[in-house]
């Protein structure tokens, strides 16, 4: 998900083992429309994940995560410090879900819908070139197909 889709979740935003995206909460306007109409979409998650989240107490305005300002990218510095792993920010996190996904070979249209772009083409053209062997893998499948038309 991407930042402000994290922090427009609401209760009735989670489901058993899933989260609908209908929202994004910005630092510079009050819109709360998502980046294109792709990104409204249902994510699965883990029981454990499912089960932290609910956890949460919901903040007085009735979301689960707190603005704070605007400043998680700063509190996720912090904690990278503290834990001592490699600086990342939150479209980092977002990349390496994609990679990662793409490292088990789940289907680029599953991880395209699952990130909110607008078509497998967006997803092919960033997040394929963070990870050369897919890419060339992808090459080779196209050249497959059409050498057997």
């Amino acid at each position: 998900m991407r930042r402000g889709e994290l922090l427009a979740i609401r209760p009735e935003s989670l489901f058993e083992y899933g989260i609908r995206i209908r929202h994004s909460i910005s630092p510079t306007s009050d819109d709360t429309s998502l980046k294109t109409q792709n990104a409204k979409r249902d994510i699965s998650i883990n029981r454990e994940v499912y089960d932290l989240i609910r956890n949460i107490p919901v903040k007085e305005d009735g979301y689960i995560f707190s603005f704070g300002g605007f400043k998680q990218s700063g509190l996720l510095a912090e904690l990278i410090t503290k834990l001592n792993i490699k600086k990342t920010t939150f479209h980092g996190l977002r990349e390496t879900h994609a990679s990662f996904l793409f490292s088990k070979d789940i289907d680029i249209a599953y991880v395209s819908k699952r990130l909110g772009h607008i078509n497998i083409q967006t997803t092919q053209n960033y997040y394929l070139e963070l990870m050369p062997e897919k890419k060339h893998q992808q090459d080779a499948d196209a050249l497959n197909l059409l050498s057997s038309l």
